[in-house]
C-alpha cells in the first residue's frame, strides 16, 4: 500500500485520523463502563448529579433575583434621571427668562458691562480645557478703552 502521511491518503481515499473510540463505539463503550463500576461509585455519581441539579436550582433562583434587583434599581435610577432632568429644566427656563428681561434693558454705554455678566473672567473656576487667556485679555482691554467708531 502506498500512504502519504501528510494528506492522510491511502490509496487516494482520505482516512480521518482518530484518538479513541469511534462514534459508534463510544456508545457501547460507555454502556460497558457503566456496568462493570462498582456500587458506591454508581451511588455517587447519582448524589453528585443530584447535588449538582440543586446547585444549578440556587443559581437560577439567585440569577432570577438579581435580575430583579437589577430592573428595581434601573427603574429608581430612571426615576432620578427624571428628576433631575425636570429640575434642570425648570432652572433652564427660568435663567432663559430672567436673560431676556435683562437683555431687553438696553442702555447705550453698557454693552462691555453686559459682556462682562457672560463672560468668566476668573481663570480658575473656568471649566473649559482650552486656553482662552487671549480672548479674555482682548475683552478686557476693549472695555477700558473701547474703539472709537
Amino acid at each position: 500500500f502506498f500512504t502519504d502521511a501528510v494528506d492522510g491518503v491511502v490509496n487516494g481515499d482520505v482516512y480521518q485520523e482518530s484518538n479513541g473510540p469511534t462514534q459508534c463505539y463510544a456508545a457501547i463503550s460507555q454502556v460497558d463502563r457503566l456496568q462493570s463500576e462498582p456500587e458506591s461509585i454508581r451511588k455517587w455519581r447519582e448524589e453528585q448529579k443530584e447535588r449538582l441539579e440543586q446547585l444549578d436550582a440556587n443559581s437560577r433562583k439567585q440569577e432570577a433575583e438579581w435580575k430583579e434587583k437589577a430592573i428595581k434599581e434601573l427603574e429608581e435610577w430612571y426615576a432620578r434621571q427624571d428628576e433631575k432632568l425636570e429640575k434642570t429644566k425648570a432652572s433652564n427656563r427660568a435663567a432663559e427668562e430672567a436673560f431676556v428681561n435683562e437683555a431687553e434693558e438696553v442702555f447705550p454705554g453698557t454693552e462691555w458691562e453686559r459682556v462682562a455678566q457672560l463672560c468668566d473672567f476668573n481663570p480658575k473656576s473656568s471649566k473649559q480645557a482650552k486656553d482662552v487667556s487671549r480672548m479674555r485679555s482682548v475683552l478686557i482691554s476693549l472695555k477700558q478703552a473701547p474703539l472709537v467708531r
